[in-house]
C-alpha cells in the first residue's frame, strides 16, 4: 500500500453527505453519500449493487468534479479527482 499524499476527512457538521454521481448528460443522476474526502480523493457510497462508469462526475454540494475510479470494495468507491 502507498501513503496517502493528503488526509481524509469525514464530513462532519452542517456539511452534506450526499452527493451526486452524474455519468451522462442525458442520463439520470446517482445519489450517493459521501463517507470521507480529500483535496486530491473521495469515497462514496453507492447504496446498492449500481455499475457506473470509470470515468464521472461528482457533485457535492455546489462543487462539481471530474472523477476517475481508484478503487472499488463493495458498495463503496474511491476516486480521484
Amino acid at each position: 500500500m502507498h501513503p496517502r499524499r493528503h488526509a481524509r476527512v469525514k464530513p462532519s457538521g452542517l456539511v452534506s453527505r450526499q452527493a451526486k454521481i452524474i455519468t451522462d448528460p442525458r442520463a439520470p443522476v446517482i445519489v450517493c453519500t459521501l463517507i470521507d474526502y480529500s483535496p486530491g480523493g473521495a469515497c462514496v457510497d453507492l447504496g446498492g449493487q449500481v455499475k457506473i462508469p470509470d470515468r464521472f462526475e461528482l457533485l457535492h454540494v455546489n462543487t462539481k468534479k471530474r472523477c476517475r475510479i481508484a478503487w472499488k470494495r463493495g458498495t463503496r468507491v474511491g476516486v480521484v479527482f
